[in-house]
C-alpha cells in the first residue's frame, strides 16, 4: 500500500464495567485513536461481538469486572494465535464480588472464574492498597516500548496481580502495604508488573495496569455521590506517551 493511501486499520475498542468513569476513558481512547485517520473503530461495552473481534486488526480494552463468555474467550484466543495484538488497560483483568456473608462480609473478592481469560491477559487483579503515590520503575530500559522513559511517580491504584505464564515485564513497582478491603489483602506486598507483554502464537497482549479514573456518579448504587473527580495517571504526560507507544506497537505488524 502506498504512503499516500495507507491501509485501513480495523480497531475494536471495548470500554465498559463498573466503579470507573468509563465515559472519560472511552473518550480519551477515541481521541488517541483519532490521531491516525487510517484507524476505523467500533466501540462496544463487552466482548460478545465475536464477529467484530475476529475481523479486527487491533483490540484495545478498558473494562472493570467485564468477563467474556467462554465463546468470546475462545475467539480472543484464536485471534491472538493468528497474529492479533491487544492492548489491555487497567481493570481489564478484574473479576470482583463484594462478599455479604460470613467473616469476610464487606470485603472484595477476586474469584478465579475465568482462567482462560486471565491466561490470555497474563494476570488477574487480586487487590490494591489505598490510592496513594508510588514509584513506577523501568524493568527493561532497552525495550523500544519504554526506551528513554525515566522512573516516575503516579497516584493510582497499585495493582497486586496473580500472574499467568511468562511475561516480558517493561515497568514494575514495589508494593509495601496490604490490599485494604480485599480478601487476599495480605498477598499484596512485593514487586508487581505495571507494563508487560505476553506472547500468544503469532500475536500478543500488551498490558498496562495504570489508568484509574472515577467521577461523582461511578460508585452508584453502592454510593450515591463520590466527592472527587479522580484522573490519576491520566494527568501524567508519561501515561499518554505509554498509550501512544502501545498504539504504535499494535500497528507494527500491519506495516509489513
Amino acid at each position: 500500500m502506498s504512503e499516500e493511501h495507507p491501509r485501513r486499520i480495523n480497531c475494536v475498542l471495548i470500554c465498559g464495567g463498573v466503579w470507573h468513569d468509563i465515559d472519560f476513558a472511552r473518550l480519551e481512547l477515541l481521541k488517541l485513536l483519532g490521531e491516525d485517520p487510517a484507524i476505523r473503530t467500533r466501540v462496544f461495552e463487552d466482548y460478545e461481538h465475536i464477529a467484530a473481534i475476529e475481523a479486527a486488526d487491533i483490540i484495545i480494552t478498558y473494562t472493570c469486572d467485564v468477563t467474556p463468555s467462554l465463546a468470546a474467550q475462545e475467539a480472543l484466543k484464536g485471534w491472538l494465535e493468528r497474529g492479533g495484538r491487544w492492548y489491555a488497560l487497567h481493570g481489564t483483568n478484574s473479576v470482583l464480588r463484594l462478599l455479604s456473608d460470613g467473616s469476610k462480609a464487606g470485603l472484595w473478592d477476586a474469584p478465579r472464574w475465568a482462567p482462560l481469560f486471565m491466561d490470555l491477559l497474563g494476570s488477574q487483579f487480586i487487590s490494591h492498597p489505598p490510592i496513594a503515590p508510588y514509584l513506577v520503575e523501568v524493568a527493561d530500559p532497552e525495550h523500544r516500548l519504554v526506551a528513554g522513559v525515566e522512573p516516575f511517580e503516579t497516584t493510582d491504584e497499585l495493582y497486586h496481580l496473580e500472574t499467568h505464564g511468562p511475561l516480558h515485564v517493561l515497568l514494575d513497582t514495589a508494593c509495601t502495604e496490604p490490599g485494604t478491603g480485599f480478601v487476599e489483602a495480605d498477598g499484596a506486598p512485593g514487586r508487581h508488573p505495571v507494563f508487560y507483554i505476553k506472547d500468544h502464537g503469532r500475536g500478543a497482549v500488551l498490558y498496562l495496569t495504570l489508568g484509574h479514573c472515577r467521577g461523582h456518579y461511578d460508585l452508584q448504587p453502592m454510593l450515591d455521590w463520590w466527592p472527587s473527580v479522580d484522573r490519576c495517571a491520566w494527568d501524567l504526560p508519561v501515561f499518554h506517551d505509554l498509550l501512544r507507544r502501545g498504539l504504535g506497537w499494535l500497528k507494527e505488524p500491519l506495516a509489513a
